[in-house]
């Protein structure tokens, strides 16, 4: 307790002694009124009122000033002081504006918005095309508060959040501050270097709410908030918006201001609702307050989004520039809900500096060493916003929270609680060492227990050990072990192995594993046991075709450069066939079948598809990031993708010493893959795959290049770019040349929520085509077409697609079921 009040004292007295000007400023009924703007005029220096109203204005030199106060819906106020010592007391009240229509004959067919969205929509690239370049300062703090928390989600404990939960399991779960200098190149080049971050009860912390996330620019057709979503001023925002004007004022340089009520044409369509302040004359936005939603966003967790901007002028630059952002949430899914804000203030710009290109490289995000020890002091001398009472108390509790829980006695003692055995641990347990960072256990997953026919059952467990080098998992050792016992083949088979993580700069592995194990033939698994169990036993199509495989492989992976990142590995293998050992069924169909285990022939029964062998395989392959940015943390690195740019694999695959000399073989092989917005006209993705067999004539089947097939018609991926839907697991695999093309876009509500009715139920309309050739078989095809997003709610989780095949003609037909849970 001690400690508490002499850190609140710190806070208390260093905020006075470091804050230059300050203040409250309330409304005529004396209620306190956050995010009011407060700049110096002429300059880009300044900030904003807390929650609280209240302010603090840092200024370094005694002189005369003139401060303005601004604020939506209120009068904005200029104050001018003399300033002969600080700290210096300014209090304000703003009042109301009197925003109305005055004479202006507003027509229900013809509202004068729609005039003034088509100058605004007109000016749009011009005004966007004014600011090619600048440098700023940049503040964030983000906030976010959970209400009634579970004590446990999924079966899990959640504990008390890190200590932000009171007695009522409601309290914060999330503060942090960032502040950082940006520099911006037209179109789209956006720099930060951040030089103080703070993570409330995590002294080791490092926040993610940092300038690049928040970057919202009207001016563009659209803004990336998850989704692509269509801005009022878009080029074609006429075809998705209503406009109606709910007012004008004029503001404290005298210009008109158009206050624009903005709706959506269609509810689900990917749109904001809510008001725009145009500028007469000027055409440029004054200020924002629009609203989504979380189905608008393709955000499910998520209620409402509401989202304010607000822009100040600069005579000598003729611009129009954000100086402040707030972003409020609500959420709730799975019973957890609670609300946040993202608050964000732009300051001190420099505008049109001469930067250029070479200003810019790969590194979007960089940290200044020590960013995250600044003390208390030096984050009230530089936040622009002041902490709220909440605030303050968060930071105290939590802090001191952590002192506690990281001494060895603390540690020792949740670990003794959480270390106990309980009847409830039978199907798995976990011991673990805080202080040392290490944790071992098992468990027997109720995934462990499957069914095939050459198994039967299987039950199975894993133990684990993991040894954490930091605090954070940025150096670690892992080892684990599986066992599975089928029931039907009486088998116990089991394997293991262990990885090391070097760091997490070029996020160095080094894997070791062995064992023996069942396999299926495509090692990508194409169907999941539990698929292939649900369609044995009940509809007698054993799908799955596996074999038994004991095997020693070292793989070792690491990113070269930004962009490149290299695996390397070297296997042993001793490959035998395996054959089906029960018919067992729950459903029997007298007229059908198992077929065999044997995927060149589903009635070779007992007959071996290769010949048991040994041999070793070596692979190296590379991935190709084009256009990757990263940030860079001190201690790591964090690739960011670019949709503007496709991945390129490109692998070498040899076998070599087989105890058949037949069955050595090498493989070249290629894949390009990108996904990308179109826009507003929903998603495209693509994958292409090609490659070449050499001395490859006789090699076993298990070498051959599978491609994914779904026979039964149930899918669990979110989309289809990696699987011909109504193709056989196994009939167009190759040991010769190949190429497969996987092409789907998803209009995520761009036709479906045009079409009256329809546009209610929030579904998606997705397209796709898929092509594959090999020189044993005449081009096969498949086309698609489905609607996603189907549910209701939050949940929606169904996809269905109708498809149709060709190969020399039409071949077939089907209804696929794709379900996705995030």
């Amino acid at each position: 307790m001690a400690k508490q009040l002499l850190c609140i004292f710190l806070i208390a007295f260093s905020s006075i002694v470091s804050a230059q000007i300050t203040g409250n400023i309330t409304d005529q009924n004396n209620n306190p009124l956050p995010f009011v703007n407060i700049l110096i005029e002429n300059t880009y220096k300044g900030t904003t009122s807390n929650d609280d109203g209240y302010y603090e204005l840092n200024i370094s030199q005694l002189n005369d000033y003139t401060i303005i106060f601004s604020y939506l819906g209120y009068k904005t106020v200029k104050k001018s002081v003399s300033i002969s010592k600080f700290p210096y007391k300014l209090d304000i009240t703003l009042e109301e504006e009197s925003v109305s229509l005055g004479e202006v004959v507003v027509d229900a067919e013809n509202d004068p918005a729609n005039a003034i969205m088509r100058q605004a929509i007109a000016q749009r690239q011009a005004n966007l095309d004014k600011i090619e370049a600048f440098k700023a300062d940049f503040y964030s703090r983000g906030l976010i508060k959970i209400k009634d928390a579970p004590e446990k989600i999924m079966g899990q404990d959640i504990g008390d959040l890190g200590g932000g939960l009171d007695s009522t399991r409601s309290g914060i779960i999330y503060l942090s501050e960032t502040i950082s200098k940006i520099q911006f190149l037209s179109p789209d080049k956006l720099k930060e270097r951040i030089t103080a971050s703070k993570i409330s009860g995590n002294s080791n912390g490092f926040s993610f709410n940092t300038a690049l996330e928040v970057d919202f620019n009207f001016y563009n057709n659209t803004i990336n908030f998850g989704n692509e979503i269509i801005s009022p001023i878009a080029n074609n925002a006429f075809g998705y918006y209503k406009y109606k004007l709910d007012g004008v004022f004029y503001d404290d340089r005298g210009n008109l201001i158009n206050k624009i009520k903005v709706t959506p044409k269609r509810k689900n369509d990917p749109v904001f609702s809510g008001f725009i302040y145009i500028v007469e004359d000027q055409w440029d936005i004054y200020a924002l307050e629009l609203d989504i939603t979380g189905i608008q966003a393709k955000n499910p967790a998520v209620d409402i989004i509401s989202l304010q901007q607000s822009f100040s002028y600069s005579e000598s630059n003729d611009i129009w520039a954000k100086i402040s952002q707030s972003i409020d949430f609500k959420y709730g899914i799975f019973g957890i809900k609670g609300d946040g804000r993202f608050t964000a203030v732009y300051s001190n710009y420099e505008f049109n500096t001469g930067l250029s290109r070479k200003d810019f490289n790969k590194e979007i995000v960089s940290f200044e060493n020590e960013a995250n020890k600044k003390d208390s002091l030096f984050w009230n001398k530089i936040r622009p916003v002041p902490l709220t009472l909440e605030e303050r108390n968060d930071y105290v509790t939590k802090d001191s929270i952590q002192v506690i829980r990281e001494s060895k006695p603390y540690l020792d003692s949740i670990d003794g609680v959480k270390n106990k055995f309980k009847l409830g641990n039978i199907l798995g347990y976990t011991y673990q060492n805080s202080h040392k960072n290490y944790r071992l256990g098992y468990s027997i997953p109720p995934t462990s227990t499957q069914f095939n026919t050459v198994q039967g059952y299987t039950i199975g467990g894993n133990v684990f050990y993991t040894k954490s080098y930091d605090d954070d998992y940025k150096r670690y050792l892992t080892i684990n072990a599986d066992v599975q016992y089928g029931i039907s083949d009486d088998r116990l088979r089991a394997s293991g192995g262990a990885t090391y993580k070097f760091n997490s700069v070029t996020n160095s592995y080094l894997t070791l594993y062995g064992g023996v194990t069942t396999v299926q033939f495509n090692s990508a698994n194409p169907i999941s046991p539990l698929v292939n169990g649900v369609s044995s036993l009940f509809f007698e199509d054993n799908y799955m075709k596996i074999y038994d495989k004991s095997y020693v492989t070292a793989n070792y992976s690491e990113e070269l450069f930004n962009g490149f990142r290299l695996f390397t590995g070297l296997t042993y293998e001793r490959r035998k066939a395996l054959f089906n050992t029960t018919d067992q069924t729950y459903i029997n169909d007298e007229n059908d079948a198992y077929t065999s285990n044997n995927p060149l022939n589903e009635l070779a029964y007992g007959i071996a598809p290769f010949q048991t062998h040994h041999m070793l395989k070596g692979v190296v392959n590379a991935r190709i990031n084009f256009g990757q940015e990263y940030m860079s943390y001190p201690d790591a690195k964090y690739n960011v993708g670019n949709d503007n740019y496709p991945t390129l694999y490109l692998g070498y695959e040899k076998g070599f010493g087989a105890t058949i000399d037949d069955y050595n073989f090498d493989q070249i092989k290629a894949r390009l893959t990108q996904s990308f917005n179109v826009k507003d006209k929903g998603r495209f993705s693509y994958n292409l795959k090609a490659g070449k067999f050499f001395n490859a004539d006789d090699i076993a089947f298990t070498d051959y290049q599978h491609f994914n097939g779904n026979q039964t018609h149930v899918s669990f991926d979110g989309n289809y770019t990696n699987v011909f839907n109504n193709l056989d697991y196994y009939s167009a695999s190759t040991n010769d040349s190949y190429f497969e093309a996987h092409a789907e876009h998803d209009f995520n509500g761009f036709i479906l929520g045009k079409v009256p009715l329809l546009n209610k139920l929030n579904f998606n309309l997705v397209v796709g085509a898929h092509l594959l050739s090999t020189p044993e078989i005449k081009p096969y095809q498949e086309y698609s077409i489905g609607l996603d997003n189907i549910g209701f709610g939050k949940w929606r989780f169904l996809r269905v697609d109708y498809l149709r095949s060709y190969q020399s003609g039409f071949k077939s037909d089907a209804i696929v079921f794709g379900l996705k849970f995030f």
